[in-house]
């Protein structure tokens, strides 16, 4: 089985446990990836795991079952402040590098559900910064542009899952580290709830804030990483039990930032892409109510502008007075701040954080999650060369706050500008509702109907709110009910001058339900993560672009065109409905699909 560009955790899973895969294929691929991409980008990795060691790991899980191991044989990188035995951890720091006597307790859980660690990824030096341009290994760039950055600090660990290397990553995420590479490269980063997942074996920035973070392709893989990795652990000083709080999912209210307080730096086109994710957001069934940054601006600037950088000087202070030298300037400067605060001052920034947690938990009377810009625009690396701590400063406008305030974020892409570059939005939200916060977020993204990661580089420019054409300009279209050949609806394609190209399964995780008093008689089709049926029969046709455009205004609701991920792992263009619309229906999935649910009836 050839792999797809993307390495989703469905697909990949649904092949091993079909016979179609093994973990040994894959760890081959994802070598052979690794390699070819380091002549793109030298920078994503500190270390590998050896290729005699990926395959002995990958014949150990072939002695198992695949359906008892949720993440069998699903490749994944660690961002190089999080301990893996049999790998140095170095913080990006040479000089301060160790052999860990144990893998941190994240890592063991995941290894425990079947994933394979590829190596550790590069990062800004201690985790200190959101720009990823603070490490002697070298600078990943955008998957992109290789001048612009790739976001820090979780450099390495956002371009390894963009590139289509690893099917997950763990960063970390102090400020905004698992959100702002996630949207300078066209992949989901969800930020759990603080102490969800241990951080014991992880090297601390600011140990009261910090959280490890996944970055996926999408937020449902974030989610499914997430629960496989969490659990409270005593070694860990601040870990937490996940006490599950829910978001309303179908009617919704969400905060946007007014009008005359959306801050870009002056790139309309990004300003445009928010106000279009606000509307995606109307249409999915949220009311925009606006937000008051203040409170939430001044709680960003305690994080580097006050008292709490003391934290970061005591996460490595003892090797800080020691080894100052050998330290990036630029973060060595940052900690050298650390000395113009005084016990009293940083109790008064104690004071004053937990004195804005009770502003911010009074907002959340007014609005379920906030929808805000994941950051006002990405940067060139020579902007970050010639100004690094005002380029740095600039990234972290939307993220510094979250942890402070004790928030669960989830980093989407939210399209691409003219230039090419591409935008994010972050959903931010109370802490423990990380799992609606994913849905939520993942329904947003999967209504954007793009292309992830670097594999969007491959297809042209879409229209606003439709999907990326092919390379050849034409656009393959997955139709699932009354479109098929033979229903009443099929006519539509016809007119176009569709061309039938294949008739197959949809992805195993996808339920068909059967339209209450819809006419003609027609099915929605919803994604329900972690459901594995045998797939549903779709035909998949192909149109040209403008025909493609014609044939997408022609859709009523509850329906939508979105991306439908196909038995293969190749995603293509296809029907969606409204959740809630859909599973108020008949629930006909075992049936198969429409034709054979229509033939029994």
């Amino acid at each position: 089985m050839t792999l797809p560009n993307m390495l989703q955790i469905t697909p990949l899973l649904s092949a091993c446990r079909a016979g179609t895969l093994t973990p040994t294929d894959i760890v081959r691929e994802v070598a052979a990836r690794v390699e070819a991409y380091a002549a793109k980008d030298p920078a994503v990795w500190i270390s590998r795991v050896p290729m005699e060691r990926l395959l002995a790991r990958a014949a150990e899980l072939e002695k198992l079952p695949a359906d008892d191991l949720p993440l069998y044989g699903i490749p994944f990188a660690v961002k190089d402040n999080i301990d893996v035995a049999g790998l140095a951890t170095t913080a990006a720091c040479p000089a301060f590098a160790y052999e860990p006597r144990e893998s941190a307790e994240v890592i063991k859980r995941l290894e425990a559900a079947g994933a394979i660690v590829i190596g550790k990824t590069n990062l800004d030096q201690f985790a200190t910064g959101l720009v990823g341009m603070r490490s002697p290994y070298g600078q990943p760039h955008c998957v992109f542009n290789p001048d612009y950055v790739s976001g820090g600090s979780s450099s390495g660990s956002a371009v390894a899952v963009a590139a289509g290397l690893v099917s997950f990553s763990l960063g970390t995420d102090t400020a905004g580290s698992g959100r702002v590479p996630a949207a300078f490269n066209n992949i989901v980063g969800l930020k759990p709830s603080r102490g969800v997942l241990s951080t014991y074996g992880l090297v601390p920035a600011c140990e009261s804030l910090d959280c490890i973070s996944v970055f996926a392709g999408s937020a449902a893989d974030a989610w499914e990483v997430e629960q496989v990795a969490g659990a409270p652990d005593a070694r860990a000083p601040f870990s937490r039990t996940l006490s599950p709080r829910s978001l309303p999912l179908t009617t919704f209210r969400f905060a946007v930032l007014p009008e005359d307080e959306r801050f870009f730096d002056g790139n309309e086109a990004n300003a445009a892409l928010y106000a279009q994710a606000i509307k995606r957001l109307e249409q999915l069934g949220g009311t925009p109510v606006e937000l008051d940054f203040a409170p939430l601006k001044e709680t960003a600037a305690l994080l580097y502008s006050g008292p709490f950088v003391v934290e970061r000087l005591a996460a490595i202070k003892d090797f800080y007075h020691s080894h100052r030298k050998d330290m990036d300037p630029t973060v060595g400067t940052i900690l050298d701040g650390a000395a113009n605060y005084t016990a009293t001052d940083v109790f008064d920034g104690i004071y004053r954080q937990h004195a804005l947690q009770q502003i911010a938990q009074r907002m959340w009377d007014d609005f379920d999650v906030m929808l805000l810009p994941t950051a006002p625009r990405i940067v060139t690396k020579q902007e970050v060369i010639e100004q690094p701590i005002a380029a740095n400063s600039l990234l972290g406008g939307y993220t510094n706050f979250v942890n402070l305030l004790d928030m669960a974020a989830c980093a989407v892409p939210a399209g691409f500008a003219p230039d090419g570059l591409p935008f994010g939005v972050t959903f931010v939200s109370p802490a423990f509702t990380d799992e609606d916060l994913a849905s939520l977020a993942g329904r947003f993204h999967e209504a954007l109907g793009e292309a992830i990661g670097a594999a969007r580089i491959e297809k042209p420019e879409a229209p606003a709110g439709q999907a990326a054409s092919s390379s050849s300009g034409r656009v393959l279209l997955a139709v699932v009910g009354a479109h098929l050949q033979g229903f009443p609806l099929h006519w539509q394609l016809e007119k176009e001058n569709a061309v039938l190209r294949e008739t197959t399964l949809t992805a195993p995780d996808y339920r068909l339900f059967a339209l209450p008093d819809a006419t003609p008689p027609k099915p929605g089709l919803v994604r329900e993560r972690g459901f594995i049926g045998a797939g549903l029969e779709v035909e998949v046709y192909e149109l040209d672009a403008a025909g493609f455009g014609r044939f997408v205004a022609s859709v009523p609701q509850p329906m939508s065109i979105g991306r439908i991920t196909l038995a293969s792992g190749k995603e293509v263009c296809g029907f969606l409905c409204s959740e809630a619309i859909a599973r108020s229906g008949t629930d006909i999935t075992a049936t198969g699909g429409w034709r054979s649910y229509m033939q029994k009836k």
